[in-house]
C-alpha cells in the first residue's frame, strides 16, 4: 500500500520460494519500484491506474524485466465513464473496462498478460468471466471477491469458481477468505481443485 511495502520485495525475495505478485492501487511508482525489487508480476487495476503515460513507464520496465501484467478488474472500483455507460454493475461493463487496458498493452507493444475479473457477486464473476474467455485468449486468473468468513464463504467461492472450472475457464485462481491466517485461503482453493480432479502447481 506505500512506498516501503514496495521496497521490502527485495527482502521477502530471499524470504520465500514462491512468487510474489504485487497488488499496484492508485500510484503507479510502487509498481515501478516493486518491478526494480524483484517482484514476479504486478496486477494493475484499471479503475484507478489508467493513465497513458503512467501505463507506459511501467510496461517499459516489465518488458525489461519480463514481468507479466495481471489486469485486476474490481466490480467495485469500475470507472464512473463505464458506469454511466451501463447503468449499474453489468458483466459487459467489467470486460469493457479490462478490454479496454488490454488494448493500450497491446498498443505499446506488451503482451505478456492476464486478466481477472472479480466481484463479490457470484453470478456477475461467472457471467463476466464466461463473456471474458470468448474475447480474448489471455489466461484469465478467477476468483470471488471478499467472499466472507465461515461455511457460506467457502461455499460461495467454491461454487462461483467451480462453475467457471468446470467450463475450462480459469488458469489460476485466488480464494479471498476473510480469516486472519491467510493460510486457510490456500487450503480451500487446493480443496476446490482436488473436488473437480484438477491438477495444480
Amino acid at each position: 500500500p506505500d512506498e516501503e511495502s514496495a521496497r521490502a520485495i527485495r527482502v521477502l525475495k530471499n524470504e520465500v520460494s514462491i512468487n510474489l505478485v504485487a497488488d499496484i492501487q492508485f500510484n503507479h511508482r510502487y509498481a515501478i519500484i516493486a518491478i526494480e525489487s524483484g517482484v514476479d508480476k504486478i496486477r494493475l487495476n484499471p479503475g484507478n491506474i489508467s493513465s497513458r503515460s503512467a501505463l507506459l513507464d511501467i510496461v517499459s520496465l516489465a518488458k525489461e524485466r519480463t514481468v507479466p501484467i495481471r489486469i485486476g478488474v474490481n466490480s467495485g472500483s469500475l470507472e464512473k465513464n463505464i458506469l454511466l455507460k451501463y447503468g449499474a454493475l453489468k458483466p459487459e461493463a467489467m470486460v469493457e473496462s479490462a478490454l479496454k487496458q488490454v488494448l493500450i498493452l497491446e498498443k505499446l507493444g506488451f503482451y505478456d498478460i492476464i486478466v481477472s475479473l472479480k466481484s463479490p457477486d457470484v453470478l456477475l464473476t461467472i457471467k463476466a468471466n464466461r463473456l471474458m474467455s470468448q474475447k480474448v485468449d489471455y489466461p484469465l486468473h478467477i476468483g470471488i471477491t471478499e467472499a466472507g468468513i465461515g461455511d457460506e464463504s467457502s461455499l460461495i467461492s467454491a461454487i462461483g469458481m467451480g462453475i467457471l472450472l468446470l467450463e475450462g475457464i480459469g488458469d489460476t485462481i485466488r480464494v479471498s477468505l476473510s480469516y486472519r491466517d491467510r493460510a486457510r485461503n490456500i487450503i480451500a482453493g487446493r480443496k476446490i481443485l482436488e473436488s473437480l480432479s484438477i491438477q495444480y502447481i
